[in-house]
């Protein structure tokens, strides 16, 4: 004879949790969030003369060092609620490194909208090696800086937390004068973990 087969409400339940859970993420059809720069404000810019041995390599401006906040606005169009790892935020002026911002862990709800602060440093000796590139820029009030970021993370879900990672690539143009974003394209793309 067959085994026995003890019912149990619970199990029941939870089996067709996950499964409606599962479902519902695989029809929902993972969006790419958005991200788009707001606004960037200036926490401490510090001047220093060059040092003997930067004298030496050509850089005779004053170097810059600056503190940032960026003020990033995110976009989650999904249907569940996501969370995030920590991570770092790449900042490029002329094809090189120029700083970098933390991107400190979180979560969003779905279908939401939410403003991130981040703190950014942009390294001043770089900026120096670009110092004739830079001075036009900030004559024509007008720099074109890139930007470069992973964020990995999970959907939340009651069982299950399927693993996805964002890869944004970004083109600002901003006024180095005034610091306001003039005009930006933003390129996100989204990789999902299903194991």
């Amino acid at each position: 004879m067959g085994k026995k087969f003890n019912w149990s409400w619970s199990s029941a339940l939870i089996g067709a949790t996950a499964a409606t859970a599962t479902t519902v993420f695989f029809l929902a059809k993972p969006k790419v969030p958005k991200f788009r720069l707001v606004s960037l404000t200036a926490l401490q810019i510090k001047f220093k003369n060059p040092t003997h041995q930067e004298h030496n390599d050509k850089a005779k401006f004053p170097r810059l060092d600056a503190d940032l906040i960026l003020t990033v606005h995110v976009t989650n169009p999904n249907i569940l609620p996501v969370r995030y790892s920590d991570t770092s935020l790449s900042i490029y002026y002329d094809g090189s490194l120029l700083g970098s911002a933390h991107v400190p862990a979180g979560s969003q709800p779905p279908n939401s909208c939410q403003l991130l602060r981040l703190q950014a440093r942009l390294n001043g000796q770089e900026l120096a090696q670009h110092a004739k590139r830079f001075i036009g820029d900030v004559t024509k009030r007008k720099m074109v800086i890139g930007a470069e970021v992973d964020i990995c993370g999970w959907a939340n879900t009651i069982l299950w937390g399927p693993r996805f990672k964002v890869h944004v690539d970004s083109r600002i143009v901003v006024d180095p004068v005034l610091l306001d974003v003039i005009d930006q394209d933003n390129e996100s793309t989204l990789q999902l973990f299903v194991k």
